[in-house]
């Protein structure tokens, strides 16, 4: 759970606002790892875990991210039933960009924000219908894969194919499908690429 700078945990030497203990804490206990591939490739931060102490069962920590250009510090308070390593921490708290992402998309390609919120039942409905549409979607992906020189159907092209094969269609099917395998190719080439240039960088 992301919590605010000023946040205080209590930690075996006593209690601290978490930008307090953020500023204690060595540098050898920095480590680089991704919280997960971002449109640009791997998101390095710099993340110590600190133990929290708490009489209840369970493992407490303050997890701390660092951006490696801005210096920018954010929190997090975790919690699981037994102790994990610092990537398993990392890894979770790099999830909340892929559950933002869904939301995104879930407005873009179904239109979960574009109900006049009037009454709770015809929202309730509505915001079911959309999250349904783009679970469906979710699915197909993983029942299809993609072919590996192929990068996923990304929101924007299905949009695309939308407009292009049932709004306007100008061009026949087939020539619209080709343009787009065309053009996912080309990304998951530029994709590559992007990955082996930052992979030797780092």
């Amino acid at each position: 759970m992301a919590v605010a700078c000023s946040h205080e945990v209590t930690t075996q030497a006593g209690k601290f606002r978490a930008d307090v203990l953020a500023g204690k804490v060595p540098k050898r206990a920095w480590q680089k790892l991704s919280a997960g591939a971002g449109a640009k490739g791997h998101r390095y931060c710099d993340w110590p875990a600190i133990d929290l102490a708490d009489p209840a069962p369970g493992s407490r920590q303050l997890l701390i991210r660092r951006n490696r250009s801005t210096g920018e510090l954010a929190y997090y308070r975790c919690y699981s039933p037994a102790p994990v390593p610092l990537t398993t921490l990392v890894r979770v708290a790099g999830s909340r960009w892929r559950v933002e992402e869904f939301f995104q998309s879930g407005k873009g390609l179904a239109g979960l924000d574009e109900h006049q919120v009037r009454r709770y039942a015809s929202w309730s409905r509505w915001v079911t219908l959309a999250m349904l549409a783009h679970a469906f979607r979710a699915d197909e992906h993983t029942r299809h894969p993609t072919p590996d020189a192929l990068i996923p159907l990304s929101c924007n092209e299905i949009q695309r194919l939308f407009i292009a094969l049932v709004v306007r269609p100008a061009h026949s099917a087939a020539h619209r499908l080709a343009w787009s395998t065309w053009r996912r190719h080309h990304q998951a080439r530029s994709q590559a690429s992007h990955y082996r240039r930052q992979a030797a960088q780092a």
